[in-house]
């Protein structure tokens, strides 16, 4: 027979499934490429850029015997929280776990994170990371206070300080049958406001001149504030043995005015008018 001009034969299973086959992958491929089906795709194949940021540390192991000095360590900020607390506990957990500060609360409450940053003292969970500079952050401890190991100061002359004003309250009332508490107007209650919050983090008075050239005699700040707390407390009857145990050229009156201690307060207390009015009842004395 002509092959030019017969007639195809029948073709094979195998070919029918293969023409098939071609025809299912071009209807999906038209599919594929259509707009209602790229929108429901979730595309995330491309990672985002790092962010990173350099954080200058300061270190030091008094069982090492060597001098102290800075650690830089670089931070992806896109995969970190925001707060220098936030980044001390990654570079903790991630890169160096001998780096060594306090924390508690993370919440501005407990005050153990008080440390030096930028120059400032204030608290690292409350201290939001500046993403703005390009400039590597600087973290040193508390100023002029020693240092037990990295950001850790000594806080045993500060409580020492903190204990001598006998923070609590001093009565010579009886409390009458079933009385529960010491009661106080709601006018009298609100004097305290401002004082009280004090959460003793001693950024304020590791900020103050003063009480770096006499922190062995000078109260500080803090102590002072809160000295005053329990002198405005309309419930204490120690007014005048309070007021005449601060009658001290070095314990009040090495305050100067400055100011520092309300600049850096991370709770925005005022503890040089609270230092101002301890000196103006103290010309009830005199």
């Amino acid at each position: 027979p002509n092959l030019l001009t017969s007639k195809p034969s029948n073709p094979k299973p195998r070919d029918k499934m293969l023409a098939r086959a071609s025809r299912l992958v071009s209807s999906r491929i038209a599919t594929s490429t259509s707009p209602r089906f790229l929108s429901s795709l979730k595309v995330d194949s491309v990672a985002p850029e790092e962010n990173i940021k350099f954080f200058k540390i300061y270190r030091w192991d008094p069982d090492s015997g060597g001098k102290p000095y800075l650690s830089t360590y670089p931070v992806d900020l896109n995969d970190c929280g925001p707060m220098i607390l936030d980044v001390l506990l990654k570079i903790k957990n991630e890169q160096d776990p001998t780096l060594t500060f306090r924390r508690s609360c993370r919440e501005g409450i407990c005050g153990s994170c008080a440390m030096n940053i930028n120059g400032s003292n204030t608290l690292a969970c409350l201290c939001y990371v500046d993403k703005e500079s390009t400039d590597a952050t600087k973290i040193y401890p508390l100023p002029h206070m020693y240092v037990v190991k990295d950001l850790v100061p000594d806080m045993g002359n500060f409580y020492e300080q903190y204990r001598s004003i006998e923070p609590w309250l001093h009565t010579n009332n009886k409390k009458e049958e079933n009385q529960a508490e010491w009661l106080q107007s709601k006018d009298d209650r609100k004097k305290l406001d401002g004082m009280y919050e004090c959460i003793l983090c001693a950024c304020c008075s590791t900020s103050c001149p003063s009480y770096w050239w006499n922190a062995d005699k000078y109260l500080g700040p803090a102590v002072l504030m809160q000295a005053y707390r329990w002198i405005e407390d309309s419930r204490d009857t120690s007014t005048k043995e309070r007021l005449e145990a601060l009658d001290d050229s070095f314990k009040l009156y090495r305050c100067h005015t400055i100011m520092n201690c309300s600049k850096v307060c991370p709770k925005h207390l005022n503890p040089g008018k609270a230092i101002a009015n301890i000196k103006k009842r103290m010309t009830e004395l005199h």
